[in-house]
């Protein structure tokens, strides 16, 4: 799967795994009207921040889709050919070549900004990788002499001139440009030499060079048309924000490099301890939910009636004594080195869960010979409802059909491309199992494929539909490929690891699904707590609305140059190089956009011509999102959905049943630790606590890998032993 899909490709995409929905307090904000707009809004809308008004939202719409169009219908299989003709490190040599003859360009252009050190590294880098790189083919420039290319163009320094952008425009076969960049374009083509020589053999290189050059918007244009409910709105966005970034000289390694020092040296200082909004680190449900409750008896909603019960609600501290949880917390599996930064940051560091081979190959993406392990990943689907689209899924069988299968329910907002999915496909491929991924219910794929009548949220409603489709696809399977499962796993993370355990009660209660084994990591214990912490997070931009665009921007320049590191085979320290508020910006922008996508699609919304959709999601969090499509009756409040919507309400299934387990961290930000001490009381063994990794961020370690190939393996064992 190659990872150069766009500017936020690596941290960004993984990033999703981090977040869950919100609930929050409304929150309502002014913004000076030199930065967004003048109106009050909880979200700032990053396409008019950087671009400003979409004057001819209509054209640019219809232009978009037309070129998505042509891209698939034209381009694609041109493409395809070519890069099963070209190694990987062939058409690489190429580029390297098309990038060393754009010297006049970036030459001009820095001139004219009077940035003369670029001037003179870009002559040096020309020389060398023209000489000694055997006409650009090779880079020794950088290997040797440490001088990266800087990609500077005329549309920089006609930005340096302060000649205006003008309003964002969509042109054929040109996805995203504006006034400015097409004149900043054909100066570009008038700089490059070849333009100037017509001899057959030069018409023919420049064929080859424009060929393999647009090849790498393939994967960038497959992203927005997989990944994105309005791919329109969000290459709005990264274009945005990928051209300030340059014309203000944002993405220079000085940017990287010194946050990498300022990480490095607060690695041993004890890390902030996360509180929530009254600063008590311990929160009882009394604290997120209405003071009157406190008062009240014990629910009996029909959920859970039994005589061993424990209300959580009606659970709290002796008087005039605090209980201390995290003195009774103790970790079964402890992560040495860990230096842990703060719990947002380092939940990010779920970006560094990687297998091997996932996405290896010679070829390119691309390619008909790339048979890496998400090439190899069918695609089929199901059907639900008639009058709606079928349900895509992902799947990959063993040779032996009787295998036992896996089934992967991914983090909130992830599609059946999710990366984490593919990951612990291939570490439960590699133990012997047949893989089958699902898309989250709390995304637009899969709402886009249900009744009308779903709307997403409601842990126990979903869980309903996820066993009808997990249902549907396995016996899809087992009837295209007579597939007989002898042994079936369900392995949810973050929501999809709640929702996991709620099939898991189902199930046990009406067993359709003949699951074997539930395994569940960083399941949220009470949804709408984690979702006010998350909240808090996403509305931290409101505190410093001056500067909002630098910040974003450096922000997103990091994330560019350390995607680019990885590119090139350089190992990413642990140690992430972002502070608590470039981390909250980062899982604030995926949080709202999960929720962009999904509005979008439950109100049926045009991709073909403008709409204000864009005024309503920019002024809707959670909480208003859980008030408009969850709470039907209007005599019930969102406080009142907080049994409903936690692990409380299914305690009779954790106690009495052996057949799941809970992989938790004692400092995941999303959970207190009166949460975790209630968690572990009802399962007891089946609850591993690690010290650390905050939410999903210790998937990479091999504390943890060793840990979960062991439950697979042992699994395995006790089923073999059952059968026999």
């Amino acid at each position: 799967m190659n990872k150069k899909l766009t500017i936020f490709t690596l941290f960004i995409s993984l990033v999703f795994n981090i977040t869950s929905c919100s609930f929050a307090a409304d929150i309502n904000v002014t913004v000076k009207e030199n930065n967004i707009s003048n109106e009050t809004i909880k979200y700032p809308d990053f396409g008019y921040e950087f671009l400003g008004e979409d004057k001819f939202e209509n054209f640019n719409r219809k232009m978009f889709n037309l070129n998505m169009r042509l891209n698939k219908y034209t381009l694609r299989p041109i493409h395809i050919i070519w890069a099963s003709v070209m190694p990987k490190y062939g058409m690489e040599r190429i580029q390297y070549v098309y990038t060393n003859l754009q010297y006049p360009k970036r030459l001009l252009s820095s001139v004219i900004q009077r940035d003369f050190k670029t001037t003179k590294n870009e002559t040096v880098r020309f020389l060398t990788n023209t000489t000694i790189g055997l006409g650009g083919m090779f880079d020794p420039a950088e290997r040797f002499l440490k001088i990266e290319m800087r990609d500077k163009c005329m549309d920089d320094a006609l930005a340096k001139c302060k000649i205006k952008q003008g309003p964002y425009l969509v042109m054929p076969y040109l996805v995203s440009t504006s006034p400015r960049g097409m004149i900043g374009s054909l100066l570009d083509n008038a700089l490059n030499p070849s333009n100037y020589i017509g001899t057959p053999i030069v018409v023919l290189v420049k064929l080859g060079f424009s060929i393999n050059n647009s090849y790498y918007m393939q994967p960038v244009a497959e992203m927005l048309e997989t990944t994105f409910a309005d791919p329109y709105d969000i290459a709005k966005k990264f274009y945005g924000i990928e051209r300030y970034i340059k014309t203000m000289n944002l993405d220079r390694k000085e940017i990287l490099n010194t946050s990498i020092k300022l990480a490095q040296r607060t690695e041993d200082i004890e890390p902030p301890i996360y509180t929530d909004e009254n600063n008590q680190e311990n929160t009882t449900n009394s604290d997120i939910n209405d003071k009157t409750k406190e008062n009240k008896e014990p629910q009996n909603d029909g959920i859970k009636n039994t005589p061993n019960f424990t209300d959580p609600f009606t659970i709290k501290d002796p008087p005039n004594k605090r209980i201390n949880y995290t003195t009774t917390l103790k970790s079964d599996i402890n992560l040495d080195n860990y230096n842990p930064q703060n719990p947002v940051i380092d939940a990010m560091r779920t970006a560094l869960f990687e297998q091997p081979d996932v996405d290896k190959s010679i070829w390119s993406e691309f390619s008909i010979w790339n048979r890496c392990f998400y090439n190899r990943l069918k695609t089929a689907s199901v059907n639900v409802d008639k009058t709606k689209e079928n349900y895509k899924y992902k799947y990959i069988l063993q040779k032996d059909k009787t295998a036992p299968v896996v089934i992967i329910y991914p983090s909130i907002g992830e599609g059946i491309s999710s990366h984490h999915s593919a990951v612990i496909a291939k570490i439960f491929y590699d133990e012997g199992y047949s893989a089958i991924i699902q898309g989250s219910h709390f995304q637009w794929e899969f709402v886009k494929s249900m009744p009308d009548t779903y709307k997403p949220g409601l842990p126990s409603r979903d869980a309903d539909y996820l066993r009808l489709v997990t249902g549907k696809i396995l016996e899809d399977l087992k009837t295209k490929h007579q597939c007989n499962f002898r042994e079936k796993t369900l392995i949810g993370t973050s929501f999809g690891a709640m929702t996991a355990l709620f099939i898991g009660d189902k199930e046990a209660e009406n067993n359709t699904l003949n699951i074997d084994k539930y395994i569940s990591i960083n399941p949220p214990i009470e949804l709408t707590y984690a979702m006010k912490q998350i909240d808090k997070n996403t509305s931290e931009w409101q505190k410093n609305p001056d500067n909002l665009k630098e910040r974003v921007a450096v922000t997103a320049s990091k994330i560019i140059q350390m995607t680019n590191l990885k590119d090139k085979g350089h190992k990413i320290s642990e140690i992430l190089p972002f502070n608590d508020d470039e981390a909250k910006l980062i899982t604030g922008f995926i949080l709202h956009q999960k929720l962009s996508d999904l509005i979008f699609t439950l109100e049926n919304t045009s991709k073909n011509k403008k709409s204000d959709i864009y005024k309503t999601v920019n002024n809707m969090n959670y909480q208003t999102y859980a008030e408009k499509y969850l709470v039907q009756d209007e005599n019930t409040a969102i406080n009142d959905l907080t049994f409903e919507t936690s692990l409380y309400s299914i305690a009779d299934y954790l106690k009495d049943n052996n057949n799941y387990k809970i992989y938790h961290t004692i400092d995941d930000y999303l959970v207190n630790k009166k949460q975790l001490a209630q968690l572990k009381e009802y399962a007891g063994n089946n609850l591993v606590l690690l010290n650390n990794g905050s939410h999903l961020g210790f998937l990479y370690r091999n504390e943890f890998l060793a840990e979960l190939k062991h439950e697979i393996a042992k699994n395995k064992q006790i089923v073999k032993e059952h059968m026999v």
